[in-house]
């Protein structure tokens, strides 16, 4: 029997454990490596060469949909699972064009979960219930000739910069995160609020949350 690699991208620990303790109880399935955001997950999977990674949807740092892009770049091999909360055709259908193999509800099933693994590992698109291909594809359809999603402008370095502004940290503290200098960040800062249209940093999170970057967070 061959033995399924994986790599688990989540910042909740709990949702890691839970995970890690399903895939090992399998005997074909094996948790290689985890990580806690998208900017620990790309060095992680380009190392491990894992044949599956499990990727949060809404990460610290990088989307799972950044981080699926990316990692297809650093591992051409591994095939990516998106877990998420959204029961959404756009993110679905941007996870699919990114090069995941699967979509999966947070509220899913164990069984369904491990199904998607095994799908992807052979190959196979796999989308937990209620998403369907037909929807996306229908969605496909009638978003066809809409204006160019001002977002895939963005390079990858601005994209983590985003993110991480986003999330508060100042430039210098980007600067860190991203080995590069203070200055460098800023100037991507600028660089990608001016691709964007954004004005300022309410613009910048109020975009991020709409655009399910960042997770909208619920009324005190």
């Amino acid at each position: 029997m061959s033995l399924t690699t994986v790599v688990l991208a989540d910042d909740h620990l709990v949702v890691r454990k839970g995970l890690r303790a399903l895939l090992d109880a399998e005997p074909d399935l094996s948790v290689v490596g985890e990580a806690a955001d998208g900017l620990e997950t790309l060095p992680l999977v380009e190392r491990l060469k894992p044949a599956i990674l499990v990727a949060d949807l809404a990460m610290p740092g990088l989307s799972g949909l950044d981080v699926t892009r990316e990692a297809r770049q650093r591992s051409p091999e591994t095939r990516t699972v998106i877990l998420s909360m959204y029961a959404n055709e756009a993110y679905v259908m941007e996870a699919i064009s990114n090069g995941a193999y699967g979509y999966v509800m947070k509220d899913a099933s164990a069984a369904d979960f491990l199904r998607a693994v095994r799908e992807a590992a052979a190959g196979r698109l796999y989308l937990s219930p209620p998403l369907s291909l037909s929807a996306v594809e229908d969605y496909a359809r009638r978003h066809r000739g809409a204006p160019v999603d001002l977002y895939e402008t963005l390079t990858a370095r601005e994209r983590a910069v985003l993110h991480l502004a986003a999330e508060g940290l100042t430039n210098a503290q980007i600067g860190t995160r991203l080995s590069i200098s203070g200055r460098t960040a800023e100037s991507h800062r600028a660089h990608l609020m001016r691709k964007l249209g954004l004005r300022g940093q309410t613009d910048l999170v109020r975009y991020t949350i709409e655009r399910g970057i960042l997770p909208a967070k619920a009324p005190p």
